[in-house]
């Protein structure tokens, strides 16, 4: 009979400032040396209960079990000191030290006063767990996937026994994934207890052992995954049907919006990262950017929007030269943007919504009468975009640090939208978002496309891309590597163009 690591006993969670209870009655157990996945809508919970666990926050009521003992942890620091480590969506590291500085800080004195024997503890840790890093490398050097692992060494290397990992994938490459999953495969076979929390069901079904689905602060289902698919988890966590495939109608194209022509720009170091990049946008058209994350996507959006410059080329938008236009006067001119970086680039996670809700706004006549904010017409923009977005666990007064993920993408979504853009520029539009969101979100856009919006689409998803798109460039290296229409838009082919190929 498998043992249980944790067991939750009705833990129950109110926030007074949203009138939304995160957690309901929850009750399960986490089972020893196994992959346990929790998944579940935005806002359903998951993060919260595992807030709870790892001594971030405390439950209004109820019992937390470790190891047949009831146990609550008063800060991060207790829960790591009984062996509960935790992994956040958004990394908790300081990207000035190195790699060796991060995993060992805060419990050096456990250690060494040699650097040497320091990193070659480091060193002996990441072969142990097969999760190679170089110690010396600046941490703000590394790309998202090594940052992760960096992560979770830093917590393995407190001695920890179970691991909370919370969108694990999120920052993640398709390439990257699938290794990854295989890394958490040997740390279970090593005794390790993981608990996984994903929206991404492909990936529950193939890594975890068990699998609990929460909806609404409630737990609505308990399976073991090799008794489950897909679309029965899909409909568990949504209550309802849920459609993960798209029709969308024929494409009705009217004029060139966005057309770019032979744009260059140069990194911080002076070397080129983009080379004569040339496509066109047209009204009514989705076009999608693939490629594996670093081969100049971010350096087309900076250009575009305003915050980075082209070396060379033209960016020509409804017949204007934008090249010296500020990134106030390109949105003034209707140009959305969602970045990738909802916590960076799109939101004051420590202001409230309506506060994010009129960034980049505050400015506009309806807004702003006499520099003086309208209070009623943000707040009812705000109410708005809420209740039309879904966004769980929101009020115009509510602080948005305190929402999920995928409940801020759709605030920064509903921001730019609302502005009815004629160029809507969307990087990595589902990223952390679960089933029954990315569904609406394909539905949001598609809409604007039948709203003549231009569109352009950047994602690391493939089947998101070859979903949405009608036209899709593929980037490699920072060239154009091809161009893909019609039944030429397929996995196969944007592998080639991806891996620097021809078609």
């Amino acid at each position: 009979m498998e043992e249980n690591a944790i067991v939750f006993e009705n833990i129950n969670k109110y926030y007074d400032s949203s009138n939304v209870q995160a957690c309901n009655n929850v009750s399960f157990a986490i089972k020893k040396g196994k992959i346990n996945a929790i998944c579940g809508e935005n806002g359903a919970g998951k993060s919260t209960l595992m807030n709870i666990l790892f001594g971030l926050e405390t439950a209004d009521d109820g019992k937390i079990i470790i190891n047949n003992k009831e146990t609550h942890f008063s800060s991060p620091k207790h829960a790591i000191s009984h062996g509960i480590g935790m992994v956040h969506q958004h990394f908790m590291l300081v990207k000035s030290y190195t790699v060796e500085q991060n995993i060992l800080l805060g419990i050096e004195s456990k250690f060494f006063t040699n650097k040497n024997a320091n990193r070659k503890y480091v060193l002996d840790l990441a072969k142990k767990y097969s999760l190679p890093i170089d110690p010396d490398r600046i941490v703000e050097t590394l790309d998202v996937g090594l940052m992760q692992r960096v992560e979770i060494l830093k917590m393995l290397a407190r001695d920890i026994s179970t691991l909370i990992l919370d969108e694990p994938t999120a920052v993640l490459t398709p390439t990257e994934v699938k290794p990854f999953l295989e890394t958490l495969k040997k740390l279970a076979k090593m005794g390790t207890t993981i608990i996984f929390i994903s929206h991404k069901l492909q990936e529950v079904l193939e890594v975890s052992d068990n699998i609990v689905v929460m909806r609404k602060g409630h737990v609505v289902g308990q399976t073991l995954a090799k008794d489950t698919d897909m679309n029965s988890l899909a409909d568990m966590m949504v209550g309802r049907k849920v459609l993960l495939k798209i029709d969308k109608e024929e494409p009705n194209f009217k004029d060139i919006v966005l057309s770019l022509k032979n744009v260059c720009m140069n990194n911080i170091m002076g070397s080129e990262v983009l080379h004569n990049v040339s496509f066109d946008v047209r009204a009514g058209e989705i076009y999608g950017i693939a490629g594996v994350s670093g081969n100049g996507q971010e350096s087309l959006v900076a250009g575009i929007v305003g915050l980075g410059h082209f070396s060379k080329g033209e960016i020509i938008y409804l017949g204007q030269n934008l090249n010296k236009q500020s990134i106030k006067e390109r949105k003034d001119l209707g140009i959305g943007h969602v970045p990738q970086d909802r916590i960076n680039g799109g939101l004051n996670i420590l202001a409230n919504v309506e506060e994010n809700v009129l960034i980049g706004l505050q400015n506009k006549p309806e807004f702003n009468s006499h520099h003086l904010i309208n209070s009623e017409k943000i707040n009812n923009l705000s109410k708005s975009i809420i209740n039309d977005y879904h966004v769980a666990g929101a009020s115009p007064k509510g602080i948005v640090k305190k929402l999920s993920g995928g409940n801020m993408q759709k605030i920064v979504l509903g921001r730019e939208i609302s502005q009815n853009p004629k160029l809507l520029i969307i990087d990595q539009p589902t990223r952390g978002l679960d089933v029954g969101s990315i569904e609406f979100v394909y539905h949001t856009v598609l809409e604007c496309r039948k709203q003549n919006v231009a569109i352009l689409l950047i994602s690391v998803e493939i089947e998101e891309l070859m979903t949405l798109s009608d036209k899709i460039g593929v980037m490699c290296g920072g060239n154009l590597q091809g161009e893909l229409i019609g039944s030429d838009i397929n996995e196969h082919n944007i592998g080639i163009l991806m891996a620097g190929g021809k078609i």
